[in-house]
């Protein structure tokens, strides 16, 4: 994805915030960075300028991880860039750790609301509640059915079972929905919410159309493609056909519109960067319909071929479900089809009349086979 980088436009060129400072990328629109302790190693977090009820301060889009970096830059945040002025409310673009994870700290020590979509809010409560189906027993099924089913890998996912609240310890008991095409008065400006699927489960995006400036979350990045997945708290879901229709509801804005991405630089460029991640995926899935065509292929069977690189355990686990997803768009619209063998695993083969090709896949209503 690196060469496509050329194709768009970063007004702040290589320029970016030192860790507890802002860079103002618009009227009362602030950029910091949190740090990560992944190989995507930071998030881009925005303040902005508001008035609520009265009182002036500022909202915050996105919070980082729970961690003791991030409290310490957001105390020098406080300190530095609020002119005085008190946080008033946190949103949360998804409930992904990196975007929520602090929230709940900023919440009450802002005594401020969170705001953020109902499906977001609602995993993350039950996430925290222990209730975690993003590993253990559950997960490690999950993954065994998709070719991942050595011992190892089982013990390593079990491990992991109380991963989600290692980083996102608790999340508030209360929140303010937002819904899609909701507008939103943040300060003197209207920000539209625009839902997307398929990374997340209710990702909002928000758009200002005075500002020309559209805070994309995990929705839009310039330089990677967002991870898309298949997991197992919904083991079925065709997830990149959600994911790319999602994509396709920016192509209406301006085409100068200034996209504040939570990983890498603000950029210009939007539709060339959606018609990119389009060409990005049919290109995947174009080599993973050949592969099908060989011999039937398990998600795990098609590491090697979406994934070039060596991948360590975390991105395996990420890795594995954005296989699923590939192979689910493939079968969703009839390319494949599936089938379990002797040892539980699912493997996908072309189907004998499929098509030649695998643009159906990214483009056409989703459908059960």
């Amino acid at each position: 994805m690196k060469a496509l980088e050329s194709q768009l436009q970063y007004p702040h060129a290589d320029t970016l915030p030192e860790p507890g400072a802002c860079i103002e990328v618009a009227a009362g629109v602030k950029w910091l960075r949190m740090a990560l302790p992944f190989e995507l190693d930071h998030i881009n977090l925005w303040l902005l300028r508001d008035c609520i009820d009265g009182v002036s301060g500022w909202s915050v889009v996105d919070t980082g991880i729970h961690a003791d970096n991030s409290k310490a830059n957001w105390e020098r945040i406080f300190a530095d860039e609020l002119d005085g002025l008190p946080i008033l409310r946190i949103i949360v673009t998804h409930m992904h750790p990196d975007h929520i994870g602090m929230a709940d700290w900023l919440c009450q020590h802002w005594n401020a609301p969170l705001w953020i979509s109902a499906s977001e809010y609602l995993v993350a409560r039950l996430a925290c509640m222990g209730v975690d189906a993003f590993s253990g027993e559950a997960t490690v099924q999950f993954y065994a059915a998709h070719g991942l089913n050595d011992p190892k890998t089982a013990r390593r996912l079990m491990i992991r079972s109380n991963y989600f609240q290692t980083l996102v310890p608790s999340v508030p008991e209360q929140y303010h929905r937002l819904q899609d095409q909701q507008s939103i008065r943040i300060g003197a400006q209207q920000w539209r919410c625009i839902a997307g699927f398929g990374h997340s489960y209710e990702h909002m995006a928000l758009y200002c159309e005075a500002l020309g400036v559209l805070i994309g979350g995990d929705m839009l990045l310039p330089r990677i493609s967002t991870n898309v997945g298949v997991y197992v708290q919904e083991p079925e879901a065709n997830a990149l056909q959600s994911f790319l229709q999602s994509i396709d509801r920016f192509l209406p804005l301006p085409a100068e519109t200034l996209v504040l991405p939570s990983h890498g630089r603000p950029f210009t460029g939007l539709q060339t960067r959606v018609q990119q991640l389009h060409a990005h995926h049919r290109e995947r899935l174009e080599e993973l319909l050949a592969a099908c065509r060989e011999r039937p292929h398990s998600a795990a069977d098609a590491l090697g071929l979406l994934f070039k690189r060596p991948l360590d355990f975390h991105q395996t686990t990420f890795a594995l479900g954005e296989a699923v997803a590939h192979l689910h768009a493939l079968w969703y619209d009839g390319l494949v089809q599936r089938q379990r063998d002797a040892d539980g695993v699912y493997r996908f083969a072309a189907a004998p009349d499929g098509a030649s090709t695998a643009q159906a896949a990214t483009t056409s209503e989703p459908r059960r086979p």
